[in-house]
Parts: structure tokens; C-alpha cells; sequence
């Protein structure tokens, strides 16, 4: 979200930095919906205070009984009080057209971050050459997993249809393994505090990450359980208060979407939501700061913009194990935060000894919220390319303000930044192990940071008897 009085202060500069986007200037525009929200405001604040005056003038008017003046007077008070509704409901309509309208344009991107339309204007940043001998090419994961007998991607189909995965066995167990050192790693040598959050959340809290409204087609909803018709009879009540058929058809209906909204979640489509949310609606104290969260959880998305894309395989799922990483810091201390978490990113592959290259984002490659990000992409053989593994990114006080999250500073509130990135994304690490580390007889070597997690296994070789 973004302060309409810096928009005002400078909006060239906005209008700058967001064309870098490939956006049209916007300033003008959000600055003629402020001039119509300031107005609102005013006029609705004027009649209170007419309103608060005529009140005092009546009881002065009372006490010299002079009547006639009192009752002109509260005829006065009348009329302001008849109109104030609709000036209260402009006001309101005023305020939500232009949090609206700021809600739906992406973050400004840094000054460092170059431009691009797409993928082939980032930037490599630095890249890792594994010990091991790098596998030039190879099978993909999927031949590898289905020929072992331990990765199911046709009995997944008959349960919940395509882009899920069945794993069993010592696949299943080192996805596991995966996940917990990470989780190790990130809280016992990077400092971290481990979370265990929800993994449904409200639409607040997927406002405040910037996945509503904008990506609302890229996410899963679920309900209570209720059904239209459950609904529809709770409110079937009303038929009789509200007259007539037509009413009491509307009424049922907004009874219904009333519902239907209170019984919705989200399911969440990584761990940033609820950790980064964990500070919304707060103020923290200067030397709280900073803090930092990790969760390993399972992540969903609907790929609404995925149509034909990765169909074979694990590398887009709906469901998916991610290890997140989320800080929250001053703003001053936000790029080095930045840089920080992205090593703490990297060491996960580097302890797997999985050779990767770091990439700059170019402007139209960032996410939507994001001032900067860094994309880490490790080597997957059976695809002879490199595919995203994590992505850390630095989003300034976008999300804060969205969450209104603050600290105290020199002893006044002010907006925290916060940080988001992928520690990494298990089941691509999964992929990339499997695919790097697979041998000619189709069997996979387990890197060797994972041998305290597989119980001394070094090798898979299909299913035990």
C-alpha cells in the first residue's frame, strides 16, 4: 500500500519509479481521489460542527427564552441531521475508492533494480559451483521417482486430480529429511524462531501480504461447510419480515454472501502469510527489532496462470512443503536484512552441495509487493536449466502499511519493513537432490548433510521388501 502524502510530496518521482513497471502515470489520479476524499471529509466534519454550534446557540437561545430563535434553530439542526447520512456514506464511498485504488498498484522498485520486461532482463548476481562433478544431464525426477515405484502421480489423479503427487517410502521420508534441516539450520544457526502457524487464514490477512485482491485467482478458498442451501434456510426467516417476494429474495441473498464471507479461509499459499501477519495491527518497540520467523508448512495455489506449464512432475503443484523465512525490521536496517537472508538461503543448497546461480530480478520479473528480490535457481539436470528454488525479497513498508504494523522510533510510531523468502521450497529441493544426485542404475545418493535425518540410509533403491 502506498502513502498518498509521499504520492503528494513528489509524484513525479512516483510516477518515475512505477513506469519502470510499465505503468502509466498514476499521481494525478490518486491525488484527484484524495482532493474528493478530503472533501468528503471536510463536508461531513462542517456539518458536525454546525451541527455542535447550533446546539450551544439553542440552549443560550432557551435560557433568554427566546423560543422563536431556538426553534429556527433546531429546525437547522434538522436539516443538517437529515443530510449527514449521505454525507457520512460519501465520505466513506470517497475513502474506499482511493485505498482501492492504492491497494491494486505494485510496490516501487529500488533504484538498483534493473529494467525488463520479463525473465530475460534479470541479472545474475553470483552463482555456486558444486564439489561435486555437475551432472551436464539426466533423467527428469518423475522417471526417476515412478521407476523406483515410490512417486504416484496417477493414483494422486484419481484422488484429487492432476498437479499432486503421491510419495511413499524413502522418497516420502527424504522429503521429511529435507524439511527438518532446513528447519534446523535456519533456527539453530541463522537465528530464527521456529512457528507453527495456521495454515487457513481471513482476508485480512491475506490483504496485508498483498495476495488479495489482486491474485485472488491464484488462491485456494475453503468454508465451514456450510452449503448455499444451509445458508439460505438459516435466513429463510425473513421472508416474513421483508414484505414482498422480490425483498425478501434480495435479502436472502445478501444473507447468503454475508455468510458465505464469514465462513471463508484461504488456504495459504506459503508461511509469509501468517508469519508476516503475526506483527499486523501492533507497534513494536525499536529494540524488539529485528525478528525473525521460520515455518515449514504445506502451501497451496490454484496456478490459475499456469495452463500448460510443468504438467509433469512436482514442479508446480497445488500443494506443496515450503520452508519460509519472514523479518521484520527498522527500515534503515532493511538491505542488509535483505542480503542476510538470502545467504541463509543459499546455505541450504550449499550444505546439499547442489551447484545454483543467485539472480537479480529485473522490474518486470518482481512480485507484486516486492521493492527487490533475488531469485536463487539450482541446476536440474533432468531439464539440462536452471529452475527457481527460492525467492527473498525486501518489500519496504508496502505490506506494513496494509497491516498497519509499526514500531516506536525516537518515540513515535512508524512503519516496520518487512522481508519474505523461501528457505527453500522442499519440494524442489526434493527434485533437484533427486536429479543431481541420481546414479546410472537409477538409483539416488543421499547428500550427506541428510544422513542424521534418513536413520543411516545413503542410498534409494526402490521399495524395501
Amino acid at each position: 500500500m502506498h502513502d498518498i502524502r509521499a504520492i503528494r510530496d513528489n509524484p513525479e518521482a512516483f510516477d518515475r519509479d512505477l513506469s519502470r513497471r510499465g505503468l502509466s502515470p498514476l499521481s494525478a489520479e490518486l491525488i484527484a481521489l484524495d482532493d474528493a476524499r478530503k472533501a468528503a471529509v471536510s463536508a461531513a466534519q462542517e456539518n458536525q460542527e454546525r451541527r455542535n454550534a447550533r446546539a450551544k446557540e439553542i440552549g443560550a437561545a432557551k435560557k433568554v427564552k427566546d423560543e422563536a430563535r431556538a426553534a429556527a434553530l433546531m429546525d437547522e439542526v434538522a436539516g443538517l441531521k437529515e443530510v449527514a447520512p449521505a454525507l457520512e456514506t460519501a465520505q466513506s464511498e470517497a475513502t474506499k475508492a482511493l485505498d482501492d485504488r492504492l491497494a491494486a498498484i505494485p510496490n516501487r522498485p529500488k533504484a538498483d533494480v534493473s529494467e525488463g520486461a520479463d525473465e530475460h532482463g534479470n541479472v545474475e548476481y553470483r552463482r555456486f559451483a558444486s564439489a561435486r562433478e555437475t551432472l551436464a544431464d539426466g533423467r527428469q525426477h518423475f522417471e526417476l521417482g515412478e521407476a523406483l515405484g515410490l512417486m504416484d502421480f496417477e493414483t494422486a489423479t484419481k484422488i484429487s486430480g492432476s498437479r499432486f503427487v503421491v510419495l511413499k517410502g524413502q522418497i516420502a521420508r527424504l522429503e521429511r529429511a529435507l524439511g527438518q534441516f532446513m528447519l534446523d539450520l535456519h533456527t539453530q544457526e541463522h537465528g530464527y524462531l521456529e512457528v507453527a502457524p495456521p495454515i487457513l487464514v481471513r482476508d485480512e490477512a491475506m490483504f496485508g501480504t498483498a495476495q488479495l485482491p489482486k491474485f485472488r485467482d491464484d488462491q485456494f478458498a475453503v468454508n465451514d461447510g456450510s452449503t448455499i442451501e444451509d445458508i439460505r434456510r438459516s435466513v429463510g426467516s425473513i421472508i416474513a419480515v421483508a414484505g414482498h417476494q422480490r425483498e425478501a429474495t434480495d435479502f436472502i441473498s445478501g444473507g447468503v454472501q454475508d455468510r458465505l464471507d464469514q465462513s471463508s479461509r484461504w488456504l495459504i499459499p506459503t508461511a509469509e502469510v501468517p508469519l508476516t501477519n503475526l506483527v499486523r495491527e501492533s507497534i513494536l518497540a525499536e529494540d524488539e527489532l529485528p525478528l525473525r520467523f521460520t515455518a515449514l508448512t504445506p502451501c497451496f495455489r490454484a496456478e490459475a496462470g499456469a495452463a500448460g506449464r510443468d504438467t509433469r512432475g512436482m514442479l508446480r503443484q497445488h500443494q506443496f512443503n515450503k520452508v519460509e523465512l519472514v523479518s521484520i525490521t527498522a527500515p534503515e536496517k532493511s538491505a542488509d536484512e535483505h542480503e542476510r537472508m538470502l545467504a541463509c538461503a543459499e546455505t541450504v543448497l550449499k550444505e546439499l552441495d547442489l551447484p545454483f546461480r543467485t539472480m537479480t530480478l529485473c522490474t518486470g520479473d518482481m512480485g507484486f509487493a516486492s521493492q527487490k528480490t533475488y531469485d536463487i535457481e539450482v541446476w536440474m539436470p533432468g531439464q539440462k536449466t536452471f529452475r527457481e528454488i527460492s525467492s527473498c525479497s525486501v518489500c519496504g513498508d508496502f505490506q506494513a502499511r496494509r497491516m498497519n504494523a509499526r514500531y516506536r522510533k525516537d518515540g513515535k510510531p512508524a512503519f516496520v519493513h518487512t522481508l519474505n523468502g523461501s528457505g527453500v521450497a522442499v519440494g524442489r529441493a526434493l527434485i533437484a537432490v533427486m536429479e543431481n544426485y541420481q546414479n546410472p542404475d537409477g538409483s539416488v545418493t543421499i547428500p550427506s548433510v541428510l544422513a542424521p535425518y534418513m536413520g543411516g540410509l545413503n542410498r534409494i533403491e526402490g521399495p524395501r521388501p
